[in-house]
């Protein structure tokens, strides 16, 4: 059994959480939350960022690292596609969820979640404002321009998807949606990842956690 560190309503903790259900591979949690570490977390996490994992005497971190020792130490079903150019855009996918977690969706829930409930601050709405109307079209437009079927990447579940919706439960869970009119094929995509067994299980196992943040779970009914 493998031991993946961190808390699962991370964007970057359900990577590796997901990615270990679709594969049927045995792990447990063990809540770390980085702004009051274990005493030995530098030695499992050197940038002190979550997640990290533990497998026997073996440890990385970083959610796409984590991601590929998965896929190496059970190939299937493969979340990396065999083919050169769908590989690539994967692992494009993968850092571009990266840069939307940082551009749009981590600094809206520093403003609606972290500041307001861990640290007693109260949210900036002109950063929120800002944030809806400059970045958020940036991103939704790119993505919805990407669309060509149930898939970012391939006729299967990939890196590209765990990752890309990971990011997208998040913004969801602060009470935002998916505007269909604006972005249609992004929409549809969305629901249709939600509705596989993966996320589903991973979102049911971290209901509680939501539900003590108070986050918004009804983009799930």
């Amino acid at each position: 059994m493998i031991t993946i560190y961190g808390i699962p309503l991370s964007v970057h903790a359900r990577k590796p959480i997901v990615a270990a259900i679709a594969k049927n591979i045995d792990y447990k949690v063990e809540p770390v939350v980085p702004f009051d570490p274990p005493a030995n977390w530098a030695s499992l996490s050197p940038t002190g960022l979550i997640p990290a994992m533990q497998d026997g005497d073996f440890s990385v971190a970083e959610s796409g690292a984590i991601c590929l020792y998965l896929e190496r130490k059970a190939p299937q079903p493969p979340l990396l596609p065999a083919s050169d150019k769908d590989y690539s855009r994967a692992m494009f996918f993968d850092g571009y969820a990266g840069w939307m977690f940082r551009s749009l969706v981590q600094p809206l829930f520093f403003q609606r979640v972290i500041n307001p409930v861990l640290f007693k601050g109260t949210t900036d709405q002109a950063v929120v404002d800002g944030l809806l109307g400059q970045q958020r079209p940036k991103v939704f437009g790119y993505l919805e321009s990407q669309m060509n079927g149930k898939f970012l990447v391939g006729s299967a579940l990939s890196l590209a998807d765990i990752a890309v919706v990971s990011n997208l439960i998040n913004y969801h869970y602060l009470g935002y949606s998916i505007d269909r009119a604006d972005y249609p094929k992004l929409a549809t995509y969305t629901e249709g990842m939600l509705a596989l067994d993966p996320f589903r299980k991973a979102l049911a196992d971290e209901k509680a956690g939501a539900e003590h943040f108070n986050l918004d779970r009804k983009f799930l009914s």
